[in-house]
């Protein structure tokens, strides 16, 4: 990624293909966010006006930081109305953004109900079923769950639901880690296109979208600041 400034402008192009959905960018080493995040760009590079390869690529933000709060205060009372309380539940967050999202989430029970929640990381990279066809070698960071899941209601949380092939690979992973008595999927944005019979419990946004749009999920923890957006290229 080079950013660059032409005529008053601010420019960057982008080494990374922006119609990758957020689920595949799970299979991309970060550090082209961390760069990005390390640069200091112009009002309007930062709303999305720039340019990738020679096209224009727009961004929409779909979900500012007060509507991320209000999403994940909104499931996390939906979660304990449906479970009836913490008795027996987890939150197990898928890598990467999954994570940050079930630490507020389980923050946000707490809160509520005054009640500790277990919570666990999920590493889905040996697990996907494009494994064999990957030019990268993959990176695992490991999965941390210090308790047992069996008979426990198992709340997964990731950032966005796109083909549904990251989900089944985190309930592959979790049937190698005991017999939870349910598993229930919590997602900040369901993008729809779904490629395998996966459907999520609670949903901070229902997000229509095109199959060559993108849809980032920025996080204060990761990305310095909190957003949803919607990117499209060719304007």
């Amino acid at each position: 990624m080079t950013g660059r400034a032409v005529d008053g402008i601010c420019t960057r192009t982008l080494v990374v293909p922006l119609s990758w959905s957020s689920e595949a960018r799970k299979e991309v080493d970060e550090n082209h966010d961390k760069k990005f995040r390390n640069q200091t760009l112009c009002p309007l590079v930062a709303r999305g006006l720039f340019f990738a390869g020679g096209e224009p690529v727009t961004e929409r933000v779909v979900l500012d930081a007060q509507g991320v709060d209000r999403a994940l205060t909104r499931m996390a009372h939906e979660i304990l109305e449906r479970n009836k309380g913490v008795q027996d539940l987890v939150l197990i967050g898928i890598r990467s953004r999954g994570v940050h999202l079930a630490e507020r989430l389980r923050s946000k029970i707490e809160s509520i109900e005054g009640a500790s929640v277990p919570m666990g990381i999920i590493d889905i990279t040996l697990y996907r079923d494009d494994l064999s066809r990957s030019r990268q070698q993959p990176q695992v960071k490991g999965t941390r769950v210090d308790f047992p899941i069996d008979d426990r209601r198992v709340v997964l949380v990731d950032d966005v639901l796109f083909t549904g092939r990251t989900v089944r690979a985190a309930l592959d992973a979790l049937v190698d880690l005991g017999r939870p008595k349910n598993v229930q999927l919590c997602v900040l944005v369901d993008r729809g296109h779904r490629e395998l019979p996966i459907r999520a419990d609670y949903v901070g946004k229902n997000l229509p979208t095109a199959l060559d749009e993108e849809v980032q999920v920025r996080l204060t923890e990761s990305d310095g600041r909190d957003e949803v957006v919607l990117v499209r290229q060719g304007g």
